[in-house]
């Protein structure tokens, strides 16, 4: 039974629509076609009932779904690196992501890659983009701290970054001189990634702070742009820490005690499963996956 004919299959059963796999595996309609047709062919039953909006799965469809569960995408994978370890890796691979993570984090691991013969292109992007441009084919392989919610996608994560509230060490000063740490936070400007607040909100919520409303003063999606205006003694913020540590040692950033626990930001790897058939791509993904996990220094 032909692998191409199965990823056919797992991809019509999972969108429930010819069209939709066909684009997702960047094939024709009629390819897709001819492959359940071989295979129903081949079971002796049928697995999709077609509908005037897609297709529905059969309780033969159902039973193979079953079956394969994510052996199909672990298949292709596994080929894919044997391919990677026998032929040509050169050519590009596309990351997109946070462009503070990309720029502080990724870049230290990029050499790794470099060094196989792959050429790198890197776009930053905001937390929605990250997946569109995935899904859409225009990358390999992104970067998110945010959930992603697409079927389509797989992900791993590489890294559990602990995340504090940090201002300069004379705000600090005046907010924990104030009645309380609700008070001083609501008396200095907040700096935000965006209007709905996801770093801040998480970290009030978890201090018993969620009823603060206010409206950020500046909102930027590169956490850098909040770090350096904090550094110069403007208002407060959440920042993972990789964007900080260096600002605390030199004196220009100090944690706002927070009231519970400290917290973390999980970051992902994404890709497209079939993205993985492509050699360069399964071995950029594993490369990453290994030196972010274990947080191997960059030789060099």
């Amino acid at each position: 039974m032909s692998l191409v004919r199965l990823r056919s299959f797992v991809e019509v059963y999972r969108l429930r629509s010819l069209s939709s796999a066909a684009r997702s595996l960047n094939l024709t309609q009629s390819n897709v076609s001819q492959h359940i047709a071989g295979l129903e062919m081949a079971l002796g039953r049928p697995l999709f009932e077609r509908e005037a909006r897609g297709v529905a799965p059969t309780q033969a469809a159902d039973e193979l779904a079953a079956d394969l569960g994510e052996h199909l995408d672990l298949a292709e994978e596994a080929l894919a690196k044997a391919r990677a370890r026998s032929s040509e890796l050169s050519g590009a691979i596309r990351i997109i992501g946070h462009a503070d993570f990309i720029a502080e984090v990724m870049t230290l691991h990029l050499p790794a890659l470099v060094e196989a013969g792959i050429r790198v292109r890197l776009q930053p992007a905001n937390r929605d983009l990250v997946q569109q441009m995935l899904i859409e084919g225009h990358f390999d392989i992104g970067i998110s701290a945010y959930p992603i919610t697409d079927r389509r996608l797989r992900t791993e994560v590489i890294r559990e970054e602990p995340v504090h509230a940090l201002a300069a060490p004379a705000v600090v000063a005046r907010i924990m001189a104030a009645a309380d740490l609700g008070n001083g936070l609501s008396s200095e400007p907040m700096l935000a990634y965006s209007l709905d607040r996801p770093l801040i909100d998480t970290w009030l919520a978890g201090n018993n702070l969620g009823n603060l409303a206010i409206s950020p003063a500046v909102t930027s999606p590169d956490l850098r742009v909040l770090r350096n205006l904090l550094a110069g003694g403007m208002g407060w913020s959440v920042l993972p820490q990789y964007l900080y540590r260096s600002e605390i040692d030199a004196g220009r950033l100090q944690v706002i005690p927070a009231p519970r626990r400290a917290m973390t930001n999980t970051y992902m790897l994404v890709w497209l499963a079939t993205a993985l058939r492509h050699p360069r791509v399964a071995h950029a993904r594993q490369t990453l996956l290994r030196r972010l996990r274990d947080g191997m220094a960059p030789r060099g």
